[in-house]
């Protein structure tokens, strides 16, 4: 039986400037009251606020999901944890926005940013930090299911990210052992793991651990920033070999990552 591989993640690096309907004005009243050049910069450049509580004290997570296509309960629990284990932020809220389907075959990250510009509603506000995370009903249009080849998360700005959660539904039921959750939870502490300023976007590296062959990814096995899954079948294959050997299915972050997150303000 063909076992077939599955890219993890991709990181898009993606500056969007100038080509959003952020400051778009069409009632011509003066300035939009909603200042949200704060949430419209580089993947990384706002690492240290959300890793600390210097600047802001509140963390609102707005979840816009195509409908059918919501996150488990289980998955944003644990995506909560991780947070809350990584940084220093405790007061963090996670509102949901129901959005209907582009009804596109696949999405670019420009296609997705367009989309965050037309229906997202939570921006930086006083000492809140806001993060959008839009969950996807269409694949990544650079997925090549011919060869295997699946995107489960991207990030493309500073607090901003996507998760492909057709995607996620389609490769988790590959698996008896693996459960949907799981592979949400995979995604969204990766991808978060991006806005965190890993590796090397914005929590500078103490000791060097950049994979050479994939930018901005961990060169040590078995862990969350890893890009090129080493075990097996992809993915799947590497939680199937956690869950066989009595671990969570999840991989968590290696100590070199860990390392990097506190010199930069987190735990």
């Amino acid at each position: 039986m063909m076992i077939k591989r599955y890219y993890f993640f991709l990181i898009g690096l993606l500056l969007i400037a100038g080509c959003s309907k952020d400051t778009d004005n069409p009632g011509g009243n003066g300035p939009d009251p909603i200042d949200k050049s704060a949430n419209l910069l580089s993947t990384g450049d706002s690492a240290n606020d959300i890793l600390t509580n210097d600047t802001f004290t509140k963390l609102l997570i707005e979840i816009g999901y195509v409908t059918g296509f919501q996150p488990s309960a289980e998955a944003m629990n644990n995506f909560q944890a991780f947070l809350q284990a990584r940084t220093f932020k405790q007061d963090i809220e996670i509102q949901y926005l129901e959005l209907p389907s582009p009804n596109e075959n696949d999405l670019s990250l420009q296609e997705i940013a367009d989309l965050e510009s037309d229906n997202r509603t939570a921006y930086n506000e006083g000492s809140t930090l806001a993060i959008y995370i839009y969950f996807a009903d269409a694949p990544a249009d650079a997925d090549d299911p011919q060869e295997g080849t699946v995107t489960l998360g991207a990030v493309y700005r500073n607090t901003s990210m996507v998760i492909y959660e057709s995607t996620v539904r389609d490769l988790a039921v590959n698996s008896s052992q693996v459960t949907i959750a799981d592979v949400e939870t995979a995604a969204l502490n990766h991808e978060f793991g991006h806005l965190l300023g890993l590796v090397d976007l914005g929590s500078p590296p103490v000791n060097s651990h950049e994979d050479p062959s994939a930018e901005h990814h961990c060169d040590i096995s078995g862990c969350l920033m890893r890009a090129e899954l080493q075990f097996g079948g992809g993915l799947l294959g590497m939680m199937n070999k956690r869950i066989s050997s009595g671990k969570a299915p999840v991989p968590g972050l290696d100590a070199e990552c860990i390392t990097d997150l506190q010199a930069n303000g987190g735990r």
